[in-house]
């Protein structure tokens, strides 16, 4: 979808808080281009979207990640079918890693979502094409802010591969929920420390009984070697991660992961849900401060005319790397004055 010209604030603002899908996607349009244009008009909409100071925040945010074939798709489907068979409004976001150097969506996950993508109560939206990092992060986060306010009271936000993106997702969220699977002989194989540092919740996924119960065995064996793991990794720390038993497949277990991120959030309660909310504002601001500063690097016209040469010798040797970013640096700065 294309952001058509003249965008009426206002009457976009209307819209979302009225629900209409069009102007939800017109909106997150909006917040993922990068023309300058359109980021201004993205600023004014999210002002008039922006709950009154001081409120409480209402939507749940989770985040969700997972080693590779760990069936994210399927477990947000069981997930997201789940609540709102409960009455819950339920919006899917995704961070894909792969849109930085690609610049491309991840449309896979949205069609293998078949249930939830025509479920009057989702919205699913594929990854944003915002070119680096810091611009999916400010895409992502400013989408919950229309998806809260269009009345959404659950964001599911999901890493599509592995690596920085949990991080930042991790940064964005009020709890992360780490996916894995039994593997026989290397259940803890590909997980990193990192992943375990930063999880409110573990859940083993494919633990169902098709085949005589085994992999419900192994997912059982597989999590407490996990909850091993963290009491290893984040000691004696307030809040101790519970590992648990899903099936994405079957929808067994789905609804124990809910109550433990719940859990997660009555740990929180009002005051550490506020706190983390504010500490997500001030990062979200250097955020928008380093994705604004490259933007305005890349369209320098002072940059645009050193570019190749720096590359050039760069590639050839000739120049190293700080001094190729004092040129480019000094290029833009020549801009500025």
């Amino acid at each position: 979808m294309t952001v058509r010209p003249g965008v009426d604030v206002a009457e976009l603002a209307a819209g979302i808080s009225e629900g209409r899908r069009a102007a939800i996607s017109r909106a997150i349009t909006l917040v993922e281009s990068s023309r300058p244009d359109h980021r201004a008009l993205a600023r004014e909409l999210l002002t008039e979207l922006a709950p009154a100071p001081g409120a409480a925040p209402l939507a749940v945010r989770v985040g969700i990640s997972g080693v590779p074939g760990v069936g994210k798709s399927t477990f947000i489907e069981s997930l997201g079918t789940l609540l709102t068979e409960q009455g819950r409004r339920v919006g899917v976001l995704a961070v894909d890693p792969s849109s930085v150097r690609t610049g491309g969506s991840v449309l896979g996950d949205k069609t293998r979502m078949s249930r939830l993508t025509v479920d009057p109560n989702a919205y699913i939206r594929p990854s944003p094409s915002a070119g680096t990092l810091g611009g999916v992060a400010r895409a992502t986060s400013q989408a919950m802010t229309v998806l809260e306010a269009a009345g959404y009271d659950v964001v599911l936000v999901e890493t599509v591969g592995v690596g920085q993106s949990e991080i930042t997702v991790s940064r964005m969220v009020d709890t992360f929920l780490f996916l894995t699977i039994a593997r026989t002989g290397d259940q803890l194989q590909g997980i990193k420390k990192g992943i375990l540092e930063i999880a409110d919740v573990v859940a083993v996924n494919k633990a169902d009984s098709s085949d005589g119960g085994e992999h419900e065995a192994q997912a059982r064996v597989a999590a407490r070697e996990l909850a091993g793991a963290l009491r290893l990794v984040r000691g004696a720390k307030e809040w101790a991660p519970p590992v648990v038993t899903c099936s994405g497949l079957t929808g067994a277990g789905v609804q124990d992961v809910w109550q433990r991120v719940l859990g997660h959030r009555e740990h929180l309660a009002a005051e550490g849900l506020a706190a983390k909310r504010a500490e997500q504002q001030l990062e979200f601001t250097w955020a928008l401060v380093r994705d604004e500063l490259e933007q305005r690097l890349r369209r320098s016209s002072g940059v645009a005319r050193i570019r190749d040469e720096v590359r050039a010798e760069v590639l050839g040797g000739r120049m190293g790397a700080p001094e190729a970013a004092d040129r480019i640096l000094g290029a833009y700065l020549g801009d500025q004055g």
